[in-house]
């Protein structure tokens, strides 16, 4: 099989994305938005290893929590001026790592506060996996986990070593929901994305606090729960290629997916329960397998793609801004591209986009976005390894 040359090959490191090369497809040029904002060093002092993931715990504790990709979570108070930051978990003696694998992914149980458990999403070993694990800070208020805490919930195969997804959030029902990508390789050569039995290719929904299924349990209005037909009963939705940034909005409760593309379109998808999101049908707008004519039927469009023609070839999902220091933002959906390295904003009128426009250029290798407690929103430049705030000029 024909494999193409991706951001990770170019760059010779990346993290997640198998992008694609530039298509034919010429979208409306875009025009900066005028909103006098910029960015600035959020810690100037912090600086991480291969950031992937920001999080904060809902605890009023006012700490950020950084994901790095090698098997590490660090932790620090969210103050400009903080100095160090300090290892909350390291579990790089369980994480397979490099290019598109690693620790990709943590959150906080919604009573994390009490009980001091969180969930992470990491791959592991020859052949590859998945693991979806849980642990438990040594107080809910302590800066460390220890490593033997660990309880895995689920582990799933990866037939290659890209295409991992990796983000996971939890929804206003209390329910843990799982990002998974296609498996690998280019084109989804197995077509996981579109097979129920497959976990690849996914947004997982499961209930932590139950044992119907060893450590967790089946929400009982999952499109599967309790099928006939051997369909697997933790899908939530499917069609996905690699999802590798989710996030709810804390307002709306929509839930706002990420999907990189193969060779032309990059795309966002507003995920409801047992939507089939296309892939590898198509590719944003268009058809990719078979790449004319092909079956729409009961595939849901994205709210928004863009081509790749412009170097935007790898979007990296981010959060609907709820903060209070830039007005300009609330409401709107925050996103970047890794290897444009722009950052835009989506505004949405009933579920419908409105528009999309074009926020800031030249911001670095844009691999995750975070936002604390006040709903104010950070990216992580995975290069330089800086945390990086939208700012007044």
């Amino acid at each position: 099989m024909k494999l193409k040359i991706t951001p990770i090959l170019l760059k010779f490191v990346c993290l997640f994305l198998l992008a694609g090369c530039s298509s034919d497809d010429k979208d409306s040029p875009e025009v900066i938005e005028e909103t006098g904002i910029t960015t600035a060093e959020a810690f100037p002092a912090l600086t991480f290893t291969s950031p992937v993931d920001i999080q904060t715990a809902p605890d009023g504790s006012n700490r950020l929590f950084v994901v790095e990709q090698a098997g590490t979570i660090k932790v620090f108070q969210n103050t400009a001026g903080v100095q160090t930051s300090s290892t909350f978990l390291d579990i790089k003696s369980k994480v397979t790592s490099g290019g598109e694998r690693g620790l990709l992914g943590m959150t906080f149980h919604p009573d994390f506060k009490t009980n001091g458990y969180f969930y992470v999403n990491y791959t592991q070993g020859s052949p590859l996996k998945s693991v979806i694990a849980r642990y438990k800070a040594d107080t809910p208020s302590s800066s460390t986990a220890q490593a033997a805490t660990e309880t895995v919930l689920l582990t799933f195969s990866q037939p290659f070593d890209n295409h991992n997804g990796g983000s996971l959030q939890f929804g206003k029902d209390g329910y843990l929901y799982i990002a998974t990508g296609d498996g690998g390789s280019g084109g989804d050569p197995n077509n996981n994305a579109q097979n129920k039995k497959s976990y690849l290719g996914k947004i997982l929904r499961i209930d932590v606090n139950t044992t119907g299924k060893g450590n967790y349990g089946i929400p009982t209005d999952n499109p599967y729960a309790k099928n006939t037909d051997g369909n697997l009963e933790e899908i939530y939705a499917y069609g996905l290629r690699n999802p590798w940034k989710i996030s709810f909005d804390p307002t709306t409760n929509q839930l706002f997916v990420a999907d990189v593309g193969q060779d032309k379109r990059e795309e966002i998808n507003l995920v409801t329960k047992d939507g089939n999101y296309g892939w590898r049908v198509k590719e944003g707008i268009n058809c990719y397998n078979p790449s004319s004519n092909c079956n729409t039927t009961g595939l849901t469009e994205p709210i928004h793609d863009y081509a790749q023609t412009n170097g935007d070839k790898s979007i990296t999902g981010g959060y609907v801004y709820r903060g209070n220091a830039i007005k300009a933002l609330v409401g709107k959906y925050i996103y970047g591209d890794y290897v444009s390295g722009r950052i835009w904003i989506l505004e949405l009128e009933n579920s419908k986009k409105k528009t999309n426009s074009l926020l800031l250029e030249n911001n670095g290798s844009i691999s995750t976005f975070g936002r604390d407690e006040s709903g104010e929103v950070y990216f992580a430049n995975y290069r330089t390894g800086k945390l990086m705030k939208f700012a007044a000029k």
